[in-house]
């Protein structure tokens, strides 16, 4: 299968079946594609929440109240539900702490390669954080690099999902102490299988042709 068989084939899941779950060997190899989703200048801005029970969904189910209700049953009926976070800031501590392991794992040859990473990559926090001042939405971008491997891993895998932005991020934030360790809830991914009642598995797969998203040069 290559990748536009997967992308062709993939749906976002509105309903789930509560009876099917996805084994821990898939949710694993799934946390794993998430760890190492690509990020600007290996900025790895992310944190990943697993919930992997009733008790866990129902804690992220909290932050649909009112008009996002209708995610609800996405978070309970879903086999794992994971909420991807961005950081609210990137400081020293977490750059220096990527740039050490880093150097654990052996990507610096000599002490000026070390050096000319950790300048190459305040040099483009910087430029985000002083000149562009976009740095928040940045840390999101990169976030949302993670979202599109999962989403496509989880595919590969004929496992279905349902991306989520339909969520009170404050309540959600509370609700899993987020804030207080440098994060912020950006989406809701359910995983798992879709039901006989899921509307959106039967329907055509609906994009723009090629010559109206694809300019050659």
């Amino acid at each position: 299968m290559t990748v536009s068989d997967i992308a062709r084939a993939r749906h976002t899941t509105k309903v789930f079946d509560p009876e099917r779950r996805i084994p821990d060997p898939q949710i694993e190899d799934l946390l794993e594609a998430l760890r190492f989703a690509p990020s600007s200048v290996n900025s790895q801005p992310w944190h990943f929440v697993l919930a992997a029970t009733p008790e866990g969904k129902e804690r992220v189910a909290k932050a649909m109240p009112g008009n996002y209700a209708y995610n609800a049953p996405k978070v309970r009926d879903a086999s794992h539900v994971i909420v991807l976070c961005a950081r609210v800031s990137l400081d020293r501590i977490h750059l220096d702490a990527v740039l050490e392991h880093e150097d654990a794992d052996g990507r610096f040859p000599t002490p000026e390669a070390k050096a000319n990473q950790r300048k190459a990559r305040a040099f483009y926090t910087d430029v985000h954080r002083f000149e562009r001042k976009d740095l928040q939405t940045w840390i999101e971008k990169q976030v949302y690099l993670a979202l599109g491997a999962l989403l496509t891993n989880a595919a590969s895998l004929e496992i279905d999902a349902c991306p989520m932005e339909g969520f009170d991020s404050h309540l959600l934030d509370q609700e899993l102490g987020l804030n207080e360790r440098g994060f912020t809830s950006l989406v809701v991914v359910g995983l798992g299988y879709s039901s006989a009642d899921d509307f959106n598995a039967r329907l055509p797969k609906s994009r723009l042709p090629a010559e109206a998203v694809i300019t050659r040069i």
